[in-house]
């Protein structure tokens, strides 16, 4: 393995002998659904899962919640945030694990909180070097999926809209469900420019939860020679 930057001092890439995987999407892109069953599909062949995801660090997910609801961080204060709590997992569950050999399937990485940092007006190279502590993946998938499905996906399982998922805070507009269809473009747009750059795998999440998890085993058993 290696990493994106100078990565973390003191660990060696080559003891890192597990792998790992990102599923990539926005909330009702059925990300979280597909990670289920790409851990219950590795774990029926015998190979042992971590997964991690975003806000889960132990050092400041409670405050960084906790400040999302009062909407009062500043923008590079909302940065710094996230990329602790990502720098957290990385040392203290993502590497430990990658040494003792498991699979370690993140829900979404550092490219959504690049993606959200440049659509808010962060300088595109400080958010790159922001993360040069990242791991590069052996596998990253995003799910693409229509901001006018992903309306209906968020509608049915919450009857409403996320305040940031909509990018209310950019003031694209003062309707709700306008400002995601907007913010939710704007994302996708940055996620096709990473692309090329990141070697993202484009998975169409439009289709049937089946038809999704067919395609992504696929490209997990070829990326990862099972």
């Amino acid at each position: 393995m290696q990493f994106y930057g100078e990565g973390i001092p003191g660990v060696k890439p080559e003891e890192l002998i597990g792998r790992l995987i990102v599923i990539e999407g926005a909330d009702g892109s059925g990300r979280s659904t597909q990670m289920e069953l790409l851990r219950d599909y590795l774990e029926n062949k015998g190979h042992a899962t971590l997964n991690v995801g975003l806000r889960r660090s132990t050092l400041v997910s409670d405050e960084l919640n906790e400040a999302k609801q009062g909407n009062v961080l500043g923008e590079i204060t909302r940065s710094l945030f996230y990329a602790t709590d990502f720098a957290d997992q990385l040392e203290n569950r993502i590497i430990p694990a990658l040494k003792a050999g498991f699979i370690v399937l993140a829900d979404r990485y550092i490219y959504t909180l690049m993606a959200r940092d440049v659509v808010r007006g962060a300088d595109p190279e400080w958010v790159r070097s922001l993360y040069g502590v990242a791991l590069v993946p052996h596998l990253v998938i995003y799910l693409r999926v229509s901001p006018g499905q992903l309306v209906e996906r968020n509608f049915r399982k919450n009857a409403t809209l996320d305040y940031w998922e909509s990018g209310m805070d950019l003031g694209l507009s003062r309707d709700i469900f306008d400002s995601f269809m907007q913010y939710q473009r704007l994302i996708q747009k940055q996620f096709s420019l990473m692309q090329t750059e990141y070697g993202f795998h484009v998975v169409n999440g439009n289709r049937s939860v089946r038809s999704v998890a067919g395609e992504i085993s696929l490209k997990v058993e070829a990326a990862l020679e099972l």
